[in-house]
């Protein structure tokens, strides 16, 4: 039986056999595509190609194992992970490329003699699918596809498929065309007898799955849904590794292989319970449903591990926004599954990172590399949100039970968007328990909350990019290195609509403006004609081309023109990059080796370098860090530019790779000194265009990832204007001190004194106002009532319900109203028999007299506060609780 890793290297060396060249993986996460956040296909690296905006070279078959994430937007499996046994986040694709060289038939040749002459897979458990055609785009059947397959298998094993199944499309726009899957159908000889396999064929059948699909690349699809043909026909195709080692190893499941295992005996020995244990049931099958959510667990944390570990080795780090949002709702499944099922109260995730290295190490060098990173991160990302992980499900257990009791079956909008503000619940995590537990949750009422909290603007914003209309065919060539004005044409131009504004976005034949990439700001600058100037006021960078930015279309598109940089910008900038290359080579001076750089900005004023290191940089080592880089910038390196440098030479040159970051088999090196590295943006002719280097900030950012802000040129001149200014207004305060810092801690140490003072006061204050309040405390039905109104800031009042609490532990609710600086607050404080026994909740309650005071707030059962804008409504907010307790 073969294992995976020799699944993986027979799939490369048969193609490589064949005359393809065996290529590295793509980074996982994607940096410079504005329509996709994670490789979802293994295509992805290829658009550019396949486009045409990019030529292929002398390689023309490719081949290589992708790493791919599908957990959002058309290709979505994350609710099938682990509930069913073949459906991933993270997964490899196994494929093979042709870029204008054999087409159909060469594809579906070569397939077949791989799985049928290399894995011996028997041909007559093989069927193939064909596109069937579609009307409404006016496609007829792939017949020439059908007429290939006819050579290897019999008609009744080749079927029609419709063009969801068989029509391939990366998004709504782009590459797309006909494809052919191949299925593998493994049901047992008696299986087979009584149901064709034919008729399984994409029915979700378990044990007839599609392993390997082969797209005829040849058209791209248009904003406006049309098909044009692309430059070249492409072959493109796909094999699921995960689902491939199934049928070789004979698993009825995915993570009954090799792949999965490993992991799985690491999760069963960190949590003493057994994965597929046959439990004892009883007479109504108690114990079976048990073992089942131990086993989903299980795969759970088994699939979510490499999606997480392998998205923060690329560089995505988990975050509130975008990309690193996916990563962090992805790891958060994981825990919270851990949490209830594997009885895992303490960060659990971390401790499996040493498996998944050990088993995809070798075929994967960025997981070792980056191992201890990925380890911190998801050990303090585990840590953050099992502190509040046990409070949000306690409190929807809470609102569960509510249902329940009401006859209901949805919870609200506003009580999940509170889960999520609160306790960091992604949605789909409270759909997740809420569906467990046979319920569902409002989503539209969510997003209305979600609304209200904030604009998500930029984020949000709807995006209508027209068709490119195409001037001139042809290539666009940059410059941007050598110049910073040049002619040029305009080969096409699109209307793009963003909200209420439109732009126009232009490709020149010939371009000196940087678009925006690797932490670099694109350049600013005009478009110059003999009629006209047109501002262009950014440059971006998509499918590996400059796009440039115009408010307004020429009005001659046609003519000559001659395109312009703002040069003060492009200095500042260059100057700044130049800057994080000095900056980047000092750390590892200072630090160590382990340093690696994990983002960056520049723009003409500032720069913003973020890096790998496990504590805070003191400022001892700030100090040096900046002597070094200004040595260096006083010893004016000149820039030593290689262009189109083979990867392995410029590896020999002792350039820095880094991580995460795609590239070519030609790279650009750049060096300044000793410092070297790949790098494809704009840079200072020498160190000394930088002038002077002066640290900013030091913080954190992440879980073993730090952030230094600093100022070069210019800006560290005004900087030290701005500094000298302070300087001496402060002296001024304190009448001209010779020691100013003596004077300032003078005043701080009575400052100090006196905060002490009033806080003792306020003290006596509380405990005077908790003793007359109790003393003067209503009764009714049995329950004594307190309330009051006091002119009194809110920590006081919090400590003073307390304080009621500790005095009137039993029968006992509490409503105080206090105003401080003119703003009302509300606070409520319940007995635990009252929340217990009579059903009370603080926190609900409270959001409905809060309207009172024109405001809002939340909180436990027993305890709540809640602030607003009227403090003529407080006696009546007060009253409200009271109402509302129903006594």
């Amino acid at each position: 039986m073969m294992t995976a890793n020799e699944v993986r290297e027979s799939f490369k060396k048969f193609f490589e056999g064949k005359g393809h060249k065996i290529v590295p993986s793509a980074p996982m996460v994607i940096k410079d595509d504005p329509t996709l956040m994670f490789t979802n296909a293994g295509m992805n690296q290829w658009k550019d190609i396949i486009l045409g905006t990019k030529d292929p070279g002398k390689d023309v078959r490719r081949v290589d194992t992708q790493k791919c994430l599908r957990v959002s937007g058309k290709h979505n499996d994350l609710e099938e992970v682990g509930h069913d046994t073949y459906h991933h986040t993270m997964f490899e694709m196994l494929g093979n490329w042709s870029f204008g060289d054999y087409f159909k038939e060469g594809a579906i040749d070569l397939a077949w003699e791989y799985l049928t002459e290399v894995l011996k897979l028997n041909p007559a458990d093989l069927y193939v699918t064909v596109f069937e055609g579609s009307k409404e785009e006016g496609l007829e059947r792939d017949n020439e596809a059908a007429g290939y397959w006819a050579k290897h298998v019999p008609a009744d094993h080749i079927i029609n498929g419709n063009k969801h199944d068989n029509f391939w499309e990366m998004g709504e726009t782009g590459p797309c065309g006909p494809c052919s899957e191949i299925h593998v159908d493994s049901r047992t000889p008696e299986e087979k007898a009584q149901v064709p396999g034919r008729e399984l064929v994409n029915k979700d059948n378990p044990q007839v799955i599609e392993i390997w699909n082969i797209v005829f690349m040849q058209y791209n699809r248009k904003a406006d849904g049309s098909l044009e043909p692309l430059p070249m026909h492409v072959i493109d195709t796909g094999m699921g590794f995960e689902r491939l080692v199934r049928m070789l190893q004979d698993k009825h499941s995915n993570y009954d292989t090799d792949i999965f295992q490993p992991i799985i005996k690491e999760i069963e020995t960190i949590s003493g319970k057994k994965y597929g244990f046959t439990t004892p049931t009883g007479e109504n099958g108690e114990g079976k449903d048990e073992q089942e959510k131990i086993d989903i667990a299980m795969r759970v944390c088994a699939d979510h591990l490499r999606a997480v570990a392998f998205s923060i080795a690329d560089g995505q780090l988990p975050s509130n926004a975008k990309a690193g949002y996916v990563i962090r709702r992805i790891l958060r499944r994981a825990v919270r599954y851990a949490y209830t099922f594997l009885g895992q109260k303490q960060a659990f995730m971390y401790k499996l990172v040493n498996v998944l290295v050990e088993q995809m190490g070798a075929a994967f060098p960025e997981l070792p590399a980056q191992q201890e990173l990925i380890t911190r991160v998801m050990k303090e990302e585990e840590d953050s949100f099992l502190r509040t992980l046990e409070k949000g499900i306690n409190l929807l257990n809470g609102d569960m039970d509510e249902l329940k009791a009401h006859g209901e079956t949805q919870l609200d909008g506003v009580s999940a968007f509170r889960l999520f503000d609160t306790y960091g619940f992604p949605l789909d995590l409270t759909e997740l328990i809420c569906r467990e537990n046979g319920y569902t949750v409002d989503a539209a009422g969510f997003d209305e909350e979600m609304k209200k909290q904030k604009e998500r603007a930029r984020n949000a914003a709807a995006v209508e990019n027209g068709d490119w209309e195409v001037l001139k065919e042809g290539d666009q060539n940059f410059v941007g290195y050598d110049y910073t004005e040049y002619e040029c044409h305009i080969l096409r131009y699109r209307k793009v609509t963003q909200k209420k504004n439109s732009f126009y976005e232009l490709v020149l034949d010939n371009t000196p403006f940087y678009g925006e990439m690797g932490g670099q700001v694109g350049d600013k600058g005009v478009l110059v004609s003999e009629n006209e100037t047109i501002q262009i006021i950014d440059t971006k960078r998509e499918n590996n081309q400059s796009i440039h930015i115009v408010k307004e279309l020429p009005k001659d598109v046609n003519a000559d023109f001659m395109a312009c940089v703002d040069i003060e910008s492009r200095e500042g900038s260059a100057a700044n990059h130049t800057a994080t290359h000095l900056l980047d080579y000092c750390l590892k001076q200072v630090l160590g080796e382990h340093v690696e750089q994990k983002g960056s900005y520049v723009d003409k004023d500032t720069l913003r370098f973020d890096f790998s290191h496990f504590q805070k940089v003191t400022d001892e080592e700030l100090r040096k860090v900046e002597h070094m880089v200004n040595e260096m910038i006083r010893a004016d390196y000149p820039l030593d530019e290689h262009r189109d440098t083979p990867i392995e030479e410029a590896k020999e040159l002792g350039a820095i790779a880094l991580f995460g970051e795609k590239y070519g088999d030609k790279v650009r090196v750049v060096r300044f000194g000793p410092s070297a590295e790949f790098c494809g943006g704009i840079h200072a002719k020498s160190t000394g265009k930088i002038g002077f280097f002066k640290i900013i900030s030091e913080s954190s950012v992440a879980a073993g990832i730090r952030r230094i802000e600093a100022l070069t040129g210019k800006a560290c001149e005004e900087a030290i204007y701005s500094l000298q200014d302070t300087i001496v207004a402060l002296k001024g305060l304190f009448n001209n001190a010779k020691d100013l810092e003596g004077v300032i801690r003078k005043y701080i140490d009575e400052h100090d004194a006196l905060k002490k003072d009033v806080e003792k006061f306020q003290a006596q204050a509380v405990e005077r106002a908790k003793d007359k309040l109790v003393e003067n405390a209503r009764e009714i039905n049995g329950v004594k009532v307190v309330t009051a109104v006091l002119p009194m800031e809110p920590a006081a009042a919090k400590d003073l319900v307390f304080k009621v609490r500790e005095a009137l532990p039993e029968n006992m609710i509490c409503v105080v109203g206090s105003v401080y600086n003119d703003k009302p607050m509300l606070s409520v404080m319940f007995s635990d028999d009252m929340v217990k026994d009579h059903g009370l909740n603080a926190g609900k309650m409270i959001r409905e007299a809060a309207k009172l005071i024109q405001g809002g707030g939340g909180g436990q059962p027993h305890y709540a506060q809640a602030g607003g804008k009227n403090k003529d409504g407080l006696s009546a907010a007060v009253d409200k609780v009271v109402e509302l307790a129903q006594l």
